[in-house]
């Protein structure tokens, strides 16, 4: 019946799309190409003129049903390539032939298809990149597999999604808001850190202060207004700062320089209890010890900490992880667990991964979102999301889609973090 109703699906999609013209249907072994059968029965009983056929001579269009998200071979690249320059459209069932389901990336050659139509739910390779890419338009048909079935099955990898802010009522205040530290740059890199304290301020943070040292804050005093700055010349000055226990959401990294110093502020702030948002260099710092933030994370077990590597800043903290074959989503997974923290790591495809087992993977960013200091913006949604007491996962969900709906938002043309920064909600 499952394969029935998935042939059906296939056959609807299509003639909701196209008009009736000469459809060439490759069908595979498996149920992959059973479905593929069914489809080519319904086509022709609407009137559809429905080869099922080794070859594409004559089509018009093409109905890819070889492989589905379960491959386990390496698929031909002079099929894939006859297929691809057919010049007609490409629709495939599940998963484009050639690629994995789980990993998002070809094993051998790869269908590229103009629509993918898919069961019950998307599979990261739809998602993932380079699979995002050649899946086209994907649709998700109901098949009548009952949701209920996903508690049996234990399946915590999810695609991102508009989140729910935290509610602001009529009895709030700024305090309750939450108050966010950012860890200043030098005074000659003062903007990256500004970027993130205005982030932190426009996603809803009750009060936000820039810490650094003198000459660093005279920069900022030209720039900002409603940003607090306070001067806090060491790290053991930072830790007394934090003292305060109102102020409860601290971000380091943007622009604070790589070394000894950065280290010891880290550590300070992870002393102090406060949620943490580490990026940029406060990463890089570690990079020769990654086994020392991790243990000074693992001091305050219950302390939220987010960490938001992009692939290189990833590859200096989990080394083995690096080049592991597993899926993004699965290495942030194990990342996340053995740094006892949120993991955002950053990309087209950006994957948030918590300990806990939970990962999300974000679909929602633009190529215009590859600009300098767009990074800085994150790590301050994220940091603003957090002293207004959302929990860490679901706080870096929320930056991340907010991040690529802002840009959205913007348009692809003059896209800069400042004017980001304009376009957030």
């Amino acid at each position: 019946q499952l394969i029935e109703n998935a042939g059906r699906a296939v056959a609807e999609e299509i003639t909701r799309r196209f008009g009736a013209r000469r459809t060439v249907v490759l069908c595979g072994p498996g149920n992959n190409g059973a479905d593929g059968k069914v489809a080519a029965r319904y086509l022709k009983q609407w009137g559809w003129p429905v080869t099922i056929a080794d070859g594409i001579e004559g089509a018009e269009l093409i109905i890819d049903a070889l492989y589905g998200a379960g491959l386990n071979r390496d698929f031909p690249a002079a099929l894939a390539d006859k297929i691809n320059t057919a010049g007609v459209p490409i629709v495939s069932v599940d998963v484009p032939s050639g690629l994995d389901g789980l990993t998002g990336h070809p094993r051998g050659s790869c269908v590229k298809a103009d629509l993918t139509i898919t069961f019950f739910r998307k599979k990261p390779a739809h998602l993932l990149l380079p699979g995002r890419m050649l899946c086209g338009e994907v649709v998700v048909a109901d098949i009548g597999i009952p949701a209920t079935v996903l508690p049996e099955l234990k399946i915590h990898l999810f695609e991102n999604s508009k989140p729910f802010l935290p509610a602001i009522n009529c009895a709030s205040h700024k305090y309750k808001r939450g108050h966010a530290v950012v860890v200043s740059g030098a005074k000659f890199n003062t903007g990256a850190s500004r970027l993130a304290a205005q982030a932190a301020l426009k996603i809803g943070a009750g009060l936000v202060t820039i810490a650094g040292l003198q000459d660093e804050l005279l920069v900022h005093a030209a720039h900002t207004t409603a940003i607090m700055l306070a001067q806090t010349n060491t790290a053991l000055a930072l830790g007394m700062f934090l003292n305060d226990a109102r102020r409860n959401a601290v971000c380091i990294g943007p622009a604070a320089s790589v070394g000894s110093e950065t280290c010891a502020r880290v550590r300070a702030i992870l002393a102090s209890g406060a949620a943490t948002v580490l990026d940029a260099d406060a990463l890089t710092s570690f990079a020769r010890n990654p086994a020392e933030l991790f243990a000074a994370i693992a001091e305050r077990p219950r302390r939220p900490v987010i960490l938001t590597p992009h692939e290189g800043e990833f590859a200096r903290l989990f080394k083995t992880l690096a080049t592991a074959p597993e899926a993004k989503h699965e290495r942030a997974l194990k990342a996340a667990k053995s740094a006892g923290a949120i993991i955002i790591l950053k990309g087209a495809d950006t994957v948030i991964a918590s300990p806990d087992g939970r990962a999300a993977i974000n679909c929602n960013a633009p190529p215009s979102l590859a600009t300098a200091g767009s990074g800085d913006v994150l790590a301050g949604l994220a940091t603003g999301l957090l002293a207004q007491g959302m929990p860490a996962f679901e706080a870096a969900c929320a930056a991340v889609w907010l991040h690529g709906e802002a840009a959205n938002r913007h348009g692809p043309n003059g896209l800069t973090a400042e004017t980001l920064l304009s376009a957030l909600i």
